[in-house]
C-alpha cells in the first residue's frame, strides 16, 4: 500500500498524527507514550486496564526508586484494526507515534520490510539477547514477532491449535478415549470409523472462502507445516509443489470421502454450525484453536455450552503427514497467532523504553496480565506453569503446543495469498479436482504476490 493512500484512509477516520515523544525530558523528567489499540471501558479494555493501573504506577515507582523521573501516558484508542494499522504504519514512517507501541504480529514483516521498524537489538542495543525472559519464551513463539530471523518485538499472548474429539461419539464408534493419531491416515480411518454413526458428521476441516482466514489458520497452514513447509520460504511463497498438493489432496479425502459435510463450508455461518453441532456430539473431530474451549462449548458461559466438557471433549496434538515429517523434522504440528509490542526507532530514549518493555514482559507484569485476561495463555512459560494448573486444557496448549507452533508469515501480501489458498480448498470441497484447483491457485498466487519470481514451483 502506498503511503499517500494510508495517508488518506488515515484522514478518512479522523485519526490524527502525532509526533514521537522520543522519550522526550522535559520539567526534570521523561516522558514515554505507549500505543495500543484498547481503551477502558472498551475494546480490549483488560489490555489498558493492565496498562493504566498496574504497568505504568509500578514502573514509575521503581524508576523513582532508582533515582530517576519517569512518567507514562498510555494513548489507547478503541477503533477496527485498519485504521489503527494505517495510523501506527503512518506514524512510523513519518517519524511519529509512541515510544512504544502495539501491533499484531501478522504484520511485523510487512512493517519490517518498509523500514518502519527495526530488529529489537538495533534499537535498545545487547540489553534485548541478556533479558531473562527470552529463556521462558519458546522460540516458536518469540517468532510471532519476529522476521526473517530477527526479533522486533516481544510477544505479549498467544494461542494454539489442537484436533479436538467427542468423547462419546469415539466411545459408540469403538476409538479409544486417549486418542493420538500419529499420521493424515490415523486421523481419516477414525473418520471413517464415525462415519458408520448415524447422523454423525465425521470430520470438520474448514474450508472455502465463507470461512475466511479459519479455513487458512485451522485448515491449510497446520496441515501444510506437517509436511515439513511453511507458505513462505526463503524470499517465496509456496505454489504448486507436491506439499501443497497433498494438503488440498487431503481435503479430497475429507470432503469426497463422505467424511465431512461440503454444505457447511459454503455457509457463511458454516464454522458457527460446526460448533453446534459438536456440543449436540453431531461432529467427531474438528480442528479449532483454544478459542473453541474457552468460549465456545465453556460450560459456564460458552457460545455451545457442554455440561460435561472437560470429561466429554478430547484433544490431542495436530500430528504431521507421517511420523518427522512436520516443520522442524517435528512428528506433530501447529500454528499459533498473537499480538506484542515494537519500540519505536524514532524514540530518542530507547535504552528507558527498553526498561518498560522488558518490565512489561517481566514475570509479575506477565502475571498480572494473565489474571486480568479472559484467554489466559502468555507467552512465559513460567507464568503459564503457575496460572494454567486448573484448566487442562490451556495447560496442554501452554505446554505441549507452544513449544512446537509455527506462525504465518506477516507480509502485506499474506491476505491475498490467505484468500487464494481458502479459495483452492473450497474448489476441492466444490468437486474440482486437486489438478484444476492448484492450477487457479497458481494464478491467483502469482498475481498476488507480484510474478512468478516471487514462487516457489515443483
Amino acid at each position: 500500500m502506498r503511503i499517500t493512500r494510508v495517508a488518506a484512509m488515515v484522514a478518512a477516520t479522523g485519526l490524527v498524527m502525532s509526533g514521537c515523544s522520543g522519550g522526550a525530558s522535559g520539567g526534570g523528567g521523561t516522558t514515554i507514550r505507549i500505543s495500543a489499540n484498547s481503551v477502558k471501558g472498551g475494546k480490549s479494555s483488560n489490555g489498558a486496564e493492565w496498562i493504566t493501573d498496574y504497568v505504568i504506577p509500578k514502573f514509575t515507582a521503581m524508576e523513582k526508586a532508582k533515582g530517576k523521573k519517569v512518567s507514562v501516558r498510555f494513548e489507547g484508542t478503541g477503533v477496527d484494526d485498519a485504521p489503527y494499522k494505517q495510523k501506527t504504519a503512518l506514524d512510523l514512517k513519518t517519524g511519529g507515534g509512541a515510544d512504544l507501541i502495539s501491533i499484531d504480529g501478522i504484520w511485523v514483516g510487512e512493517f519490517a520490510q518498509a523500514g518502519y521498524i527495526k530488529p529489537l537489538d538495533q534499537v535498545a542495543g545487547s540489553a534485548v539477547d541478556s533479558w531473562e525472559g527470552l529463556k521462558q519464551i519458546p522460540g516458536p513463539v518469540q517468532n510471532i514477532m519476529a522476521f526473517d530471523g530477527k526479533k522486533y518485538g516481544l510477544p505479549i499472548g498467544t494461542d494454539g491449535r489442537v484436533l479436538f474429539y467427542n468423547k462419546q461419539l469415539f466411545s459408540r464408534a469403538g476409538l479409544p478415549a486417549d486418542w493420538q493419531p500419529k499420521s493424515w491416515d490415523d486421523v481419516l480411518a477414525a473418520g471413517r470409523k464415525l462415519k458408520t454413526l448415524s447422523g454423525v458428521t465425521p470430520i470438520q476441516l474448514n474450508a472455502g472462502t465463507a470461512m475466511t482466514e479459519a479455513t487458512t489458520m485451522q485448515g491449510v497452514l497446520p496441515l501444510l507445516a506437517g509436511t515439513g513447509h511453511d507458505i513462505f520460504e526463503n524470499g517465496k511463497w509456496l505454489g504448486d509443489t507436491p506439499q501443497l498438493r497433498s494438503v488440498l489432496d487431503l481435503y479430497g479425502q475429507v470432503y469426497g470421502g463422505g467424511l465431512g459435510d461440503p454444505k457447511l463450508q459454503q455457509n457463511p455461518q458454516g464454522r458457527d454450525e460446526s460448533f453446534q453441532r459438536f456440543s449436540k456430539n453431531k461432529v467427531g473431530i474438528l480442528l479449532e484453536s483454544d478459542y473453541f474451549w474457552r468460549s465456545v462449548v465453556n460450560p459456564k458461559d460458552g457460545i455451545d455450552p457442554m455440561k460435561d466438557r472437560d470429561k466429554d471433549v478430547g484433544y490431542t496434538l495436530i500430528p504431521a503427514q507421517s511420523g518427522g515429517k512436520g516443520v522442524r523434522g517435528q512428528d506433530v504440528v501447529s500454528m499459533s497467532g498473537g499480538t506484542g509490542w515494537v519500540i519505536n526507532p524514532h524514540t530518542k530514549n530507547a535504552s528507558l523504553v527498553w526498561d518498560l518493555l522488558s518490565f512489561m514482559g517481566s514475570h509479575d507484569a506477565v502475571k498480572d496480565e494473565v489474571q486480568r485476561s479472559a484467554v489466559g495463555i502468555s507467552p512465559r512459560q513460567d507464568v503459564n506453569a503457575e496460572m494454567l494448573g486448573g484448566d487442562p486444557l490451556l495447560n496442554f496448549i501452554a505446554t505441549k503446543v507452544l513449544p512446537i507452533t509455527d506462525v504465518r508469515p506477516g507480509l502485506a501480501a499474506y491476505p491475498q495469498v490467505s484468500t487464494a489458498l481458502q479459495k483452492a480448498t473450497g474448489d476441492v470441497v466444490a468437486g474440482d479436482g486437486v489438478d484444476k484447483a492448484i492450477k487457479a491457485y497458481q494464478q491467483n498466487l502469482t498475481q498476488a504476490v507480484g510474478g512468478a519470481g516471487n514462487v516457489t514451483t515443483g
